[in-house]
């Protein structure tokens, strides 16, 4: 009975003093919001994380990979982070000066597309709606919420980072720096501008670098969705059509996965030792669709076993044919505009290209020049970031000389000053500086660096000018 009063006793206790029970109580399992709390801020406030300045220890440093201020991190950047805490740790443990060095990177597409994406979905609106200034506000407001957030889980995952030096990719120091560099390599002759062909993403509104495009491999007829398109469009045929050469009664037939930019043709290539062609180079064909001819040529590149041999050539849409034009100083001629509407054609102005594809093919059929749809492998580029088909535009652009970096940095792989880990990336890096190709560095955005450069007018001349400022300029 008395066992009985006391459980009753216990029982109501526990009840009414439930919180100070639990507290006096040791937790039966680790709880780290207890056992670590405050003591990243005690790591802090005694310095331990701050590199010696100065010091006579041997330095060592390391950059954090600084995560996208696009969201939250993620277990592989929890993986990453604690694999280079235990390396900073284990070097000051041996007496060395280290610095760890925090920042964020405002990953200009990526973080602006999710603040689109972010204003679209809570508030219906674009950034064409609101304005430049007014995105600008909303993508710092994005920054001051997840940067915050970044550096707290850092601290949370105990990464031993020198706080006082943190930087972001477009505080007003580093984008001075920036701008110090455009400066010295436009003054170098190393950037430069030119008219080229570039990577155009559609739904991005911008310019991207190759290795930001996925190519996608088909191997049959396939349906997929595009940006712009209620409708799947199908991609994995080969079309062919024939042109009628001048003042005869032959024909050329040529073969292409974009039927759509047979309207920017300006010539139809075959190969110099192509005996069914040859007496056909030098002579024109009539474009059905332009109300003019354009040249029959000869060039090597053109493979003889591919098709019917013969190529159209569309420089404005093609770097292959891009480069093709210039050694013939073909025209080149636009028709796919930076909004994926057809252009210059009149007849099909306005239209969306995948909707122009199928009218002309109607058309060609319709006039008796289709001669085959076939089911045809072939590679689609993408936009890693998107997803949007790639189109090939040409665009002014500013470009970055690549020659002499390449072959820099080829030869001191090659002996053995530089040192990759694990070498079987040597591979990699020679494929990398062995592309001559300049970089194309920019980029149609709102949010990030703006190039500090100047269009001038001198007479009749356009001129430009990098300075940091209107004033300097």
């Amino acid at each position: 009975m008395l066992l009985k009063q006391n459980l009753i006793r216990t029982r109501s206790l526990t009840t009414s003093s439930k919180i100070k029970i639990t507290k006096d109580l040791p937790a039966v399992a680790y709880k780290p919001e207890i056992v670590e709390k405050d003591k990243y801020n005690k790591w802090e406030e005694n310095g331990l994380f701050k590199a010696e300045l100065p010091s006579d220890k041997e330095p060592f440093s390391m950059v954090l990979p600084p995560p996208n201020v696009t969201g939250k991190l993620h277990l592989g950047h929890a993986l990453a982070c604690t694999i280079q805490d235990v390396i900073v740790r284990r070097k000051r443990s041996l007496g060395y000066n280290v610095l760890w060095l925090p920042g964020i990177d405002h990953a200009g597409i990526a973080t602006q597309g999710v603040v689109e994406k972010y204003l679209q979905s809570t508030k219906g609106l674009t950034r064409a709606d609101i304005g430049r200034e007014q995105f600008l506000n909303e993508v710092w407001k994005w920054k001051e919420k997840y940067g915050d957030t970044i550096c707290n889980q850092l601290k949370v995952l105990g990464c031993s980072l020198d706080w006082s030096r943190q930087i972001f990719t477009m505080d007003k120091k580093h984008t001075h720096a920036v701008n110090t560099a455009f400066i010295q390599l436009f003054n170098r002759n190393l950037i430069y501008r030119k008219k080229a062909l570039v990577n155009w993403c559609n739904k991005l509104n911008s310019t991207v670098s190759d290795i930001e495009i996925d190519n996608i491999e088909i191997k049959e007829p396939t349906d997929r969705p595009v940006y712009g398109y209620e409708r799947l469009i199908r991609f994995g045929q080969l079309f062919s059509f024939a042109y009628k050469v001048c003042n005869s009664e032959e024909e050329i037939v040529v073969s292409t996965t974009m039927p759509e930019t047979m309207l920017g043709d300006t010539a139809v290539a075959v190969h110099p030792s192509d005996d069914r062609y040859s007496h056909l180079v030098g002579k024109r064909v009539i474009h059905p669709f332009r109300n003019t001819t354009i040249p029959i040529i000869a060039d090597k590149f053109v493979d003889m076993k591919f098709g019917t041999g013969a190529v159209k050539i569309t420089p404005a849409h093609s770097k292959v044919d891009y480069k093709i034009a210039k050694s013939h100083r073909l025209p080149s001629l636009q028709v796919i505009g930076e909004n994926g509407l057809i252009r210059n054609t009149a007849k099909y102005d306005n239209m969306k290209k995948y909707d122009c594809r199928e009218a002309l093919i109607e058309a060609l059929d319709n006039s008796g020049l289709l001669r085959s749809v076939k089911p045809h492998e072939m590679s689609l580029p993408v936009c890693s970031r998107t997803g949007d088909v790639i189109e090939y535009l040409p665009k002014e652009q500013w470009f970055l000389a690549c020659h002499e970096l390449n072959i820099r940095a080829s030869e001191l792989v090659n002996t053995g000053r530089l040192k990759i880990e694990p070498e079987k990336f040597m591979k990699n890096w020679q494929i990398w500086t062995e592309d001559d190709r300049d970089w194309c560095i920019s980029r149609q955005l709102w949010w990030g660096h703006q190039i500090p450069a100047y269009k001038c007018s001198v007479e009749k001349d356009i001129i430009w000018i990098a300075a940091c400022d209107e004033n300097s300029a």
